[in-house]
């Protein structure tokens, strides 16, 4: 539950399982706040995370060192599919 008591998830596993209850219901906002959901500086709606689907650390699938002078994939969600943590693998230079 958020602080101002919205309904994020019905339970921390529910995140990363694919429940229903995974895909967004209300706005999530970036660290400028804007509203990913919506907001068309955001038009992939991503989660990048660079996580295996069990949570580790998936290496050179991150973006973790990556310059715009080489390639690079890292892994990302898009936010509706109610799977936190189903990589996909995206190249870096993706916004």
């Amino acid at each position: 539950v958020a602080p101002q008591g919205q309904l994020l998830a019905k339970s921390w596993s529910s995140l990363f399982e694919g429940s229903a209850s995974a895909t967004p219901r209300g706005p999530i906002y970036s660290f400028n706040g804007r509203n990913v959901l919506t907001d068309p500086l955001w038009p992939r709606r991503l989660a990048w995370h660079g996580s295996t689907p069990r949570g580790s650390h998936a290496r050179r699938r991150d973006c973790q060192g990556w310059r715009s002078s080489g390639p690079g994939e890292g892994l990302a969600t898009p936010l509706g599919e109610g799977r936190l943590l189903a990589g996909h693998r995206h190249n870096c230079s993706e916004a």
